[in-house]
């Protein structure tokens, strides 16, 4: 298949997958655009089942577009401008490869990592080769902050509608483009908005229409604390389109981890949890873990940590929390908020079938049809895993360990049979072992 107007990095999928990076939770703006399904069946091989997957997302003065094949990321920009000097396009092409390189932190070898993880700890161990190519994105921090403020008690589907809304009431439209596998239908893109367009008095209100609930006077009010601290002004330097407020969280980065947190925590729906999933996912504190009930019950099935008593559901206290945190540091290192994410990834239930074998067209079960013909179930895209659907209401009710760094209330089966499976396999080495020092 022929990508007119893309380039190209060579990057494997054990480096970057974007079908689970992408939609396990960590961003929620990026358009993940398919054919129709009877397109998307085809055969045609597992690179160009791959490329039959685009995923867009808008920057504040660009359109970026990507699609993969196992070997290979493709990349394009489109701007506002439909004709820009060459000598333009060319450094716009040299800002959107490195704003690639800097968003996927593709500084970092991921298969180096996968090795030295699973090298201490067997339970990573046991999955590494199913759940490739998962890193931590390196996300714009005010972006970060509204995203995971809308992730109180709530699911990846719906933070993503309620993202999505909020870019499209208070961002304008930065351009229009066609679908790639239906040109008859045309999508609008929108930035996501400056904290100035959220601090007003009336926003609240408005966003509890779109369907926020109470996170939407958290919304306001962090916005509001940010403009009044910090500034709504854009500063005059070349190049820098962010607001005073937005540039003093991107410095963060330079704070301590202890001293950034202490500052995340002063915006209001911001609790330890949620400060954690912005430290790790925008502001480079690659050891942070953010802890849940979900992660909770991970330490203590898997990893030895002390569990519930009697049923009863444990409370997350700071010190219990601290003690989570601490253990998964010890196994894992500095980049334990990294692993933990691949290991969180792989106890979703959305990704239960992700890296397993796809069915070969003949064992491939024939979509099943309810009343007057409606189709229930779509075959799957053949080849490598694509991206998992965003589940119906329906399903979202029912699978409520879909959520990211949510309340969970059990786990899903992945990585408990494959410690199950390790163990049995270690019992077998023991045995073998014994027989011959009896021999």
């Amino acid at each position: 298949m022929a990508l007119i107007g893309f380039k190209s990095i060579p990057i494997s999928l054990a480096q970057l997958s974007l079908a689970v990076v992408l939609k396990c939770g960590q961003s929620f703006r990026w358009s993940i655009l398919t054919p129709p399904t009877s397109e998307a069946q085809q055969t045609g091989g597992a690179e160009e089942s791959h490329l039959r997957v685009e995923y867009r997302l808008c920057l504040k003065d660009r359109v970026v577009c990507l699609r993969q094949s196992p070997d290979a990321l493709f990349y394009r920009s489109v701007f506002p401008d439909p004709q820009p000097t060459p000598a333009k396009l060319v450094l716009r092409e040299a800002e959107t490869l490195e704003w690639l390189k800097d968003y996927f932190q593709l500084n970092i070898d991921l298969v180096s990592l996968y090795k030295q993880w699973a090298e201490k700890d067997k339970v990573f161990a046991g999955f590494q080769d199913r759940f490739i190519g998962i890193r931590i994105l390196r996300q714009d921090p005010w972006e970060n902050v509204v995203s995971f403020i809308c992730s109180s008690n709530n699911n990846i589907s719906r933070i993503t509608k309620m993202v999505q809304n909020l870019c499209t009431h208070y961002s304008p439209s930065l351009l229009s483009l066609e679908h790639p596998f239906s040109p008859s239908e045309t999508l609008s893109y929108h930035p996501f908005p400056a904290p100035s367009a959220l601090a007003g008095s009336g926003v609240g209100s408005q966003l509890r229409t779109l369907g926020f609930g109470y996170r939407a006077d958290y919304i306001q009010r962090t916005a509001k604390i940010l403009v009044e601290r910090h500034g709504n002004g854009k500063p005059l330097l070349p190049n820098e389109s962010a607001e005073a407020s937005e540039i003093w969280l991107r410095e963060l980065r330079k704070s301590s981890t202890a001293d950034a947190r202490e500052e995340l925590l002063k915006f209001v729906g911001v609790g330890r949890k949620v400060a954690d999933c912005i430290l790790l996912m925008s502001l480079d504190k690659r050891e942070v873990v953010p802890v849940d009930t979900h992660v909770y019950q991970i330490a203590t099935k898997h990893y030895g940590m002390k569990g519930s008593t009697n049923g009863k559901k444990v409370n997350m206290t700071p010190k219990l929390y601290e003690e989570v945190n601490a253990k998964f540091l010890s196994i894992w290192g500095d980049y334990a908020g990294w692993a933990h994410t691949v290991l969180f990834t792989a106890d979703l239930k959305s990704f239960s079938t992700y890296g397993l074998p796809s069915p070969s067209p003949s064992s491939t079960p024939p979509a099943t049809s309810g009343k007057k013909g409606k189709k229930l179930v779509d075959q799957p895209i053949l080849g490598i895993p694509t991206p998992p659907m965003t589940p119906s209401p329906l399903k979202r009710k029912m699978d409520s360990d879909s959520d990211l760094h949510l309340e969970s209330q059990t786990l899903a089966s992945p990585i408990s049979q494959l410690c199950q499976e390790a163990e049995e396999a270690l019992s077998l080495v023991e045995r073998v072992k014994k027989r011959r020092r009896n021999v």
